[in-house]
């Protein structure tokens, strides 16, 4: 398991978060995982 950090650009702000993953996830994956996370959060 990787601990990877992520900014995103979410509804005109700058975001950092956590996605936690195993070893050879996609970035497309992570990216949607840490999109989803700052939904949640929203």
């Amino acid at each position: 398991m990787l601990e990877v950090t992520v900014n995103l650009k979410y509804k005109g702000k700058n975001y950092q978060t956590k996605v936690i993953v195993q070893k050879g996830t996609p970035q497309e994956k992570i990216f949607r995982i840490a999109k989803e996370q700052i939904q949640k959060q929203w």
